[in-house]
């Protein structure tokens, strides 16, 4: 059964499975075990990245396409979700309305990048979708009657989802069970929903023929298969998840702006994440999500404590400096990188494989 639920894909590595499996119950008890809104708003950014990172590895590591209008589909999800809310009031049918208007703009664009952008050769594509991408982050900071320009939009949520709603006065193992904990919820049932779904995609016929386009497209148009209609659909399936990330993020967040979900800032961490977690696995996606995201929330806290205990040796409380905690974060990813060429899935995947 549990094979089922993962469309036959199983981790294939003892520690692997470790990993993944605590991930998710660190996830799962999440308001539990780490008490705190940052601590909770940690747990809920890594969620909606687990689902924004495998949507792009569908279209990455399982095609071999390189985009760079990832992030605008994202951006998209995000400002339905706001605009809707604004328009029609914090209601369910303005973030159902907001939600399908969203999904149906990224189909479009989608499907029209894809069909007039890939017949040209990958570093022209990654070109054209840079250059949409950054004229839709252009759109949206100047429409600011629609989008709220760069100051972005604040928003109010369904009663279910606000702080002010409880469900009981007591706390339940300290903590209090109102409408921020069935938003965080939400978007973790949301995320495991989403997740499963593009394993049963990458795990069917269709993601098969995905992966023999990635591996040769010469042999799989000489098979029969039509190549450029097939990375359409991959493009369209892939933008329309990054797109309901987007909507999670905005629901979460009760606001969105060009920063929040449309910089190009983002777009560089989402390929990180893919590349750390492993392409062409999905659960790399896991993996490189929680490390980045705890490591660019953490990293700089843990500086700030070496740093003081550094305080009689003025050479290293210098460089240990809670300032410099980009250029560790670099470092770190540099290693880790170059210890693990094939993501962390693909090295574990690999010592778990029994010798020839």
């Amino acid at each position: 059964m549990f094979s089922r639920l993962l469309s036959g894909d199983l981790p294939r590595s003892r520690m692997l499975t470790l990993l993944l499996l605590g991930v998710l119950a660190a996830l799962a008890f999440a308001p539990f075990l780490f008490p705190g809104a940052k601590a909770l708003n940690v747990a809920a950014k890594i969620c909606i990245f687990i689902v924004l990172v495998a949507s792009f590895d569908l279209l990455l590591g399982y095609t071999g396409i390189v985009s760079f209008a990832h992030t605008m589909f994202f951006g998209i999800g995000a400002y339905g979700v706001a605009i809707a809310i604004t328009r029609l009031g914090p209601t369910w049918a303005g973030v159902a309305a907001g939600t399908g208007c969203a999904l149906l703009v990224s189909l479009l664009l989608s499907l029209l990048i894809g069909l007039f952008s890939l017949r040209v050769k990958a570093l022209f594509y990654a070109m054209i979708t840079l250059a949409v991408a950054t004229a839709f982050m252009t759109l949206a900071s100047q429409l600011s009657d629609f989008t709220g320009g760069e100051d972005g939009l604040s928003f109010k949520v369904p009663e279910l989802l606000s702080a002010a709603f409880s469900l009981r006065e007591a706390p339940f193992l300290g903590v209090s069970l109102n409408g921020k904990l069935l938003s965080y919820y939400l978007v973790f049932t949301a995320t495991g929903l989403l997740f499963l779904l593009m394993l049963r995609i990458v795990n069917s016929p269709f993601g098969r023929v995905l992966q023999a386009i990635r591996e040769n497209a010469f042999r799989a148009e000489a098979l029969g298969y039509r190549i450029v209609v097939y990375r359409t659909l991959s493009n369209v399936l892939s933008a329309l998840f990054a797109t309901l990330a987007g909507v999670l993020l905005a629901l979460w967040l009760r606001y969105n702006g060009p920063d929040t979900s449309l910089s190009f800032e983002i777009m560089i961490d989402i390929l990180l994440m893919v590349v750390i977690g492993g392409m062409g696995t999905l659960y790399g996606g896991v993996l490189g999500a929680s490390l980045f995201i705890v490591t660019q929330n953490y990293l700089q806290d843990l500086m700030k404590l070496a740093s003081v205990a550094a305080t009689p040796i003025p050479f290293l409380r210098d460089l240990v400096h809670p300032d410099r905690w980009l250029l560790w974060l670099g470092i770190l990813f540099i290693v880790s990188i170059y210890r693990f060429p094939f993501g962390i899935v693909g090295k574990l995947r690999l010592k778990a494989r029994p010798p020839a």
